[in-house]
């Protein structure tokens, strides 16, 4: 019954933690938030559901349905909080009805009974920190400041007012629609943290994601430790080798091994190989949020560079396709040249593939210094309130 319990929970996180890692992450991923979940996981079966509803219990149903949709997904609530607070609980709980009667053992101290809670509690923690503190709520009293600490590039960010807050729009802030709020230096609305991720706690964010990288691969090194030492303890390798005549070599030996793991430890195997699923999808979502805290960019700003970035080339290439017609117009009007070498125009590069944009973000100032910036965000540094004493 546990492991069929285990099976399930494994199915529920791999795919949850897949929709919040692609959702609002990645470019290629267009459209809304429901939109980018119904083309990775239905392929659009969602919308023949809604269809269905529709036909068989009419207006009503649909508009239930719609209700449904818009508490889950358009605004806040704690449905992924619960979510993570049972997989995390469900987690540990498993591994210690099926581990810790093995803790101590040849390879593991008992220490690791209470360092294992604590890597948990700690987890926990971070979650709470970053759910629940401010993410750089941008309102009416500390506008100005904001203004000032984050100028305008007048490239992604120009001067404009919020028409829903009705205040000036601090360049690199957002308007969330889910929290209806604006976020100093914006990233994203986090469905996981029920927050939003902005100036204020893109670090408990980013030490939330290692932690639990760290925290899963902490797990599978304890349970190989422990599963290595029952091998030590149980003596499989001396009753295959000696009783059973079976050539001391790893080829023959390791399908052998293997077989007798699944069969007896099946509860271990099982919760290391979801340890492993989830670790990866953390270390990938880690290395890309690394990656724009290292070069100053949010989330929403590598948005905003790749759709005025691909503007931009599109700009570029027609004012050359022009020139080029207009050379191209010139030259017949004129004595004809000597025509160039076939090898030499096949290998020549057209104007077209010459143009070239370059992102020019103002923001990014070094390594150290972006890194500074997350750690110890603008508006918790004593500058931010010498700002505001001259605003006033």
């Amino acid at each position: 019954m546990a492991v069929q319990w285990l099976l399930v929970c494994h199915g529920l996180v791999t795919l949850l933690v897949v929709v919040s890692f692609l959702c609002g992450q990645w470019p290629i991923f267009q459209g809304t938030f429901i939109q980018r979940i119904h083309f990775f996981i239905t392929f659009g079966a969602y919308d023949y559901f809604r269809r269905l509803i529709h036909f068989t219990c009419g207006s009503r149903g649909a508009n239930a349905l719609l209700s449904v949709e818009y508490f889950c997904c358009d605004r806040p609530n704690p449905i992924l909080q619960g979510i993570y607070l049972l997989i995390i609980g469900a987690t540990y709980y498993f591994i210690a009805v099926s581990s810790f009667i093995y803790i101590p053992g040849y390879y593991i101290s008992g220490v690791h009974r209470y360092t294992s809670l604590l890597a948990v509690g700690v987890g926990i923690l971070l979650f709470l920190l970053t759910s629940f503190s401010d993410p750089g709520v941008v309102n009416s009293g500390n506008v100005s400041q904001y203004l000032s600490a984050y100028p305008y590039d007048n490239i992604i960010f120009s001067e404009k007012d919020c028409s829903t807050c009705k205040i000036p729009k601090p360049a690199r802030s957002k308007h969330c629609s889910i929290c209806n709020r604006c976020v100093a230096r914006f990233d994203h609305h986090c469905g996981w943290m029920n927050n939003c991720i902005g100036e204020r706690n893109t670090r408990y964010f980013m030490a939330f994601i290692l932690w639990h990288f760290l925290i899963c691969v902490y797990g599978i090194v304890a349970l190989a430790l422990i599963l290595a030492g029952r091998l030590k303890d149980l003596k499989v390798i001396y009753i295959l080798t000696v009783y059973y005549g079976i050539e001391n070599s790893f080829r023959r030996l390791a399908p052998l091994v293997v077989q007798w793991l699944l069969n007896s430890y099946n509860t271990q195997i099982l919760i290391m190989v979801f340890l492993a699923v989830v670790s990866l999808l953390l270390a990938g979502f880690f290395m890309y949020h690394a990656k724009l805290c290292i070069t100053n960019t949010t989330t929403n700003e590598s948005f905003k560079w790749h759709e005025y970035m691909s503007w931009q080339r599109k700009v570029n290439e027609a004012k050359a396709s022009a020139e080029a017609l207009k050379s191209s117009l010139g030259e017949l009007n004129q004595e004809r040249s000597p025509q160039e070498s076939k090898w030499r125009t096949f290998f020549k590069r057209s104007r077209l593939q010459e143009q070239q944009v370059v992102k020019n973000n103002k923001y990014n100032k070094g390594f150290v210094h972006n890194i500074h910036e997350v750690v110890f965000p603008l508006s918790t540094r004593k500058s931010f309130s010498v700002n505001k004493s001259k605003s006033r």
